[in-house]
Formats: C-alpha cells, structure tokens, sequence
C-alpha cells in the first residue's frame, strides 16, 4: 500500500514539474514575443519618424546632395542665417519648417521596387540634418542644461510615379518610406534644395530708423554731391558732411533726410547674377569704375556695404565697340553686396529714395 503512495505521489509530483515547465516555456515564448514586438515597433517607429511637432526647437538645418552643393540654414535670433552669413528667405525657410512639421508616411516602399528605390536614393538622394535645442535633464517639468544636438538625419529622394508622394528614407534604417503632406497636392523634394540661391534672401536693407547709426553716400564721378550722415540723437538731429573737404553742413531739409532714412525699412535686390552672367563678364563689370558705393552702420556697428555700376542697354560686346555712346540703363543698375559676394542686379525705382546727392537735401 505505501509503495503505490509513493509511486502516486511521484507521479504527481511529476506532473507537478511538467505542469511548471510548460507555463515557463510559455512565458519564455511570450516574453520573447512581446520583446520582438517591442523592439519591431521601436525600429518602425524610428525609421518613419521625419516630422518634428515642435519645429521652434529647430536652431539649424543642413541639406546637401550628392554633387557640391550644400546649405546651412542657421537661427539667429527672429530671423534665419545662410551659411552663417547672408540672411536667408524667411517665407521659403517657414515652408520647410511647415513640411517639416506636417509631413506624414503614407506606406512603405514595396518589396519590389525596394532595390531601386534604394539605389536611386544612394545616388541623387539629398541628405538632411536637423539640429534643436534640448536640456541633457528634462522631466517633470524640470529642464536643465540646454544645448544643441543632431536629432534626425534622413534622405530625400524623388517623386512617386503619381506624383503625389516623395521617397525618404532614415538614416540607419532598412526601409525607405513613401512620405506625402496632408491637404497638399504634390511632391515635397523641390523644398529640400541644397542650392544656395533658393534660400536668399533679396533684402538688401532692413534697417529702422532708429536703428540707424550712420550713413555714407559717394559718387564716383561727382565727388561733392558725396556726404557722410550720422544720427546725434532721436529727435531728428544729425550731422552732415561733405566728403569732398570733410566740411560740416550747416543748414539741411529735416524731413527729406528723414524720408531718406525711413526709407532703408526694407530695400531688396532684383535677382542675383553670379549664375546667369559668364564670370568674366561680372569681373569687367565689377574692375570698372564705379556708379555710386553706399554704406549704412547701424547702431549694433554691423555694417551694410554696397557698391553699385552702370548697366547698359546693349550688350557689353556692342557696348565696347561704342563706348560712352551706349545708351545707359536707367531702370537698372548692377550691384556688389554681401561682402562682395553676390553680384545682383537692383532697381532705380525701389533705391532712387536713398541716392539723392548731398544738393537734394540743402536748405
């Protein structure tokens, strides 16, 4: 009797044990599940992550392609910066931040187009890097040690046969995605341009009044219509020589001269030549004499330079033959801005109101 006990109690206890390794490999298996879903789901989520809900954090953007071309679009302050120099377009870089912000994965690519669209991206596919502002300890509602840091690199390709969607694809990751924008009608590659002229800005001067320190107006062919301005104080007293003899004016049209510094609000340049015109013909343009040079400080000391030539209605080879007896443009003029950098073409009509000789303004 005590033997079969013993032999029930071992087959019980048997059971017991088989009982307690099929739960645990089920528990093994669910957690390894679970763990696999987990990190798919974490992998998925990063490799269709481009958007940033909060694109105020954004403190920089760099796009390049495959060639040479490249562009920086920095913050600085309200307004943005190109290549930590010019100011760029505020209105173009806004559209980026708003696709930035908006854009959405419609699905991934499919396995059979996966290899070419992975190849085509290898090869004309644009690089962004996107950089913001966050704290090294943010939580509950703490945030301590701000700094700058690069948050998403992606590529940009091309259009989708429809036309309707653009193919990007996350650093790292696998599986390039079909991207579009909600309530918009097209492809968004165009906005990641790593062409230096889509992000000019065109604003030569956009100077207040009261930011305004001092000015300076030369003529190249007319030395004593030059003078020199500078603000005494913001009740409309300034300070006027000539450039000629350095001799003071006495006696000057307040509100002409007031006119002419309102005016520096918000002047812009037409288009920008240094890509339309052969090299050698702006190097003519820009060893010849000069029409006028004009240079505005503001009260930060940043200093606006410009040096503006004459712009015939002919060509240069036709003008050459004729020389002074080529007819002037008198729309337009050429302009060297930006250092030197950018050579633009400008309106009299818009810059007329700041190129009034010293005459103009005597009592």
């Amino acid at each position: 009797m005590e033997q079969k006990k013993k032999i029930f109690q071992i087959n019980s206890d048997m059971k017991k044990n088989r009982n307690i390794i099929v739960i645990t490999l089920v528990l093994v298996i669910v957690a390894i599940a679970l763990l696999l879903q987990n990190n798919y789901s974490t992998l998925s989520k990063y490799e269709t992550d481009f958007s940033v809900e909060d694109t105020a954090s954004i403190t920089k953007i760099f796009i390049a392609d495959k060639s040479v071309n490249s562009v920086t679009i920095s913050r600085d302050g309200s307004r943005w910066l190109l290549n930590n120099k010019a100011l760029a377009n505020t209105k173009v870089v806004n559209t980026l931040l708003s696709t930035i912000k908006r854009i959405k994965v419609k699905s991934p690519v499919s396995l059979a187009s996966h290899n070419s669209v992975v190849k085509r991206l290898s090869s004309i596919g644009k690089k962004v890097e996107i950089y913001q502002e966050v704290y090294r300890i943010d939580m509950f509602g703490l945030k301590l040690f701000k700094h700058e840091k690069l948050t998403k690199v992606f590529f940009v390709g091309d259009v989708t046969r429809d036309n309707l969607g653009t193919y990007m694809l996350m650093e790292g990751a696998e599986r390039p995605y079909i991207v579009y924008l909600p309530n918009f009608r097209g492809f968004i590659s165009p906005r990641f341009s790593p062409m230096i002229d889509d992000w000019r800005s065109h604003v030569v001067f956009k100077d207040k009044l009261s930011d305004i320190k001092s000015l300076k107006l030369q003529f190249t062919e007319r030395d004593s219509m030059g003078f020199h301005l500078e603000v005494i104080d913001a009740m409309g007293n300034y300070e006027i020589s000539r450039l000629l003899d350095g001799s003071k004016v006495k006696s000057y049209d307040t509100l002409k001269v007031l006119n002419m510094l309102t005016s520096f609000a918000d002047l812009r340049y037409e288009s920008r030549l240094n890509n339309i015109l052969a090299p050698q013909k702006i190097d003519s343009i820009v060893n010849s004499p000069s029409l006028f040079e004009l240079t505005l400080v503001n009260k930060d000391d940043d200093t606006t330079y410009m040096k503006c030539f004459t712009k015939n209605r002919l060509s240069e080879e036709i003008a050459n033959q004729y020389e002074k007896l080529t007819p002037v443009d008198h729309d337009r003029f050429y302009a060297l801005i930006n250092d030197g950098d950018d050579f633009v073409l400008m309106q009299f009509y818009v810059f007329d109101k700041v190129l009034y000789p010293l005459d103009y303004y005597l009592n």
